[in-house]
């Protein structure tokens, strides 16, 4: 048997923490010295006191944590949790790395400002109708590999099988939203699909007899100024953005894990 102190030194917690625990009936201690008043944990109590710490860790209160305790919770579900706490911190690790990469590229692009040069081709092309397997969806930029993960996930092995080439990505501001789009995910299709279930959709996505695209690796940091050349060679070249048309994003992996892919950007135009 430890006392406190001991105890305290062993686990690394405070004993105003163990104090407190042992108040609340979380984790009491073995053994009281009715005379002394002093507090005795036994070894076992490091395990029991680890697993209070997990359940801190998934973000449990204390009174929830009480409950968990009294349900004795198998250590296969307590590992359950906890990977699906480490998916939860995962996915704000990468949403915040996005933005990283982001404000790094708006930095270069401001500082790049007047004398901008990407040395990247822009392209005027014409694209037939198109069959598109999509669903509706609103978030922020930095939410569309999840979407696609997500997505992705849904779909049936039937469906993977009429897929054609690579993720598409139709954009549509919404009014009084800041940094929040509608979008419409998905994929072209090779043939006819008669059924599908919900929540995905099915329509033609009509012919664009001009779109300026330009094509270009995400992970060059390029993709804000991207829009910006984009743009200026639009105006330069005496075109117009065909308006009620929405631009198109697609995007092709070009590494099995995703780490690096090749985006094409396509603005429907007209002549002026």
């Amino acid at each position: 048997m430890f006392k406190i102190s001991a105890f305290s030194r062993l686990s690394k917690v405070s004993l105003k923490t163990l104090r407190y625990y042992d108040q609340i009936g979380i984790l009491k201690p073995r053994k009281v010295d009715h005379d002394t008043g002093y507090r005795y944990y036994s070894a076992d109590q490091l395990l029991e006191l680890n697993r209070i710490l997990i359940y801190k860790e998934l973000g449990f209160t204390l009174p929830q944590i009480k409950e968990l305790l009294q349900e004795d919770i198998s250590l296969e579900n307590i590992q359950g949790m906890f990977k699906l706490k480490r998916s939860e911190i995962q996915h704000i690790i990468d949403t915040e790395q996005a933005k990283l990469v982001r404000i790094e590229g708006r930095m270069q692009l401001i500082e790049k400002e007047g004398q901008f040069e990407t040395g990247q081709e822009i392209r005027v092309k014409a694209d037939g109708a198109q069959s598109f397997f999509y669903q509706k969806t609103c978030g922020k930029e930095e939410d569309i590999p999840n979407l696609f993960c997500q997505f992705d996930q849904l779909l049936t092995t039937e469906i993977r099988q009429l897929i054609q080439g690579p993720q598409v990505v139709l954009w549509k501001e919404i009014d009084g939203k800041e940094d929040e789009f509608e979008f419409e995910i998905g994929y072209f299709l090779t043939c006819e699909l008669r059924s599908f279930p919900e929540p995905f959709r099915l329509r033609t996505l009509p012919p664009e007899p001009m779109m300026a695209t330009m094509a270009f690796h995400s992970n060059a940091k390029f993709d804000c100024a991207a829009c910006v050349h984009l743009a200026k060679w639009i105006e330069k070249n005496n075109y117009q953005i065909k308006e009620n048309e929405l631009g198109r994003e697609l995007y092709l992996p070009l590494t099995p894990e995703r780490d690096a892919q090749f985006i094409e950007i396509q603005i429907p135009i007209i002549k002026r």
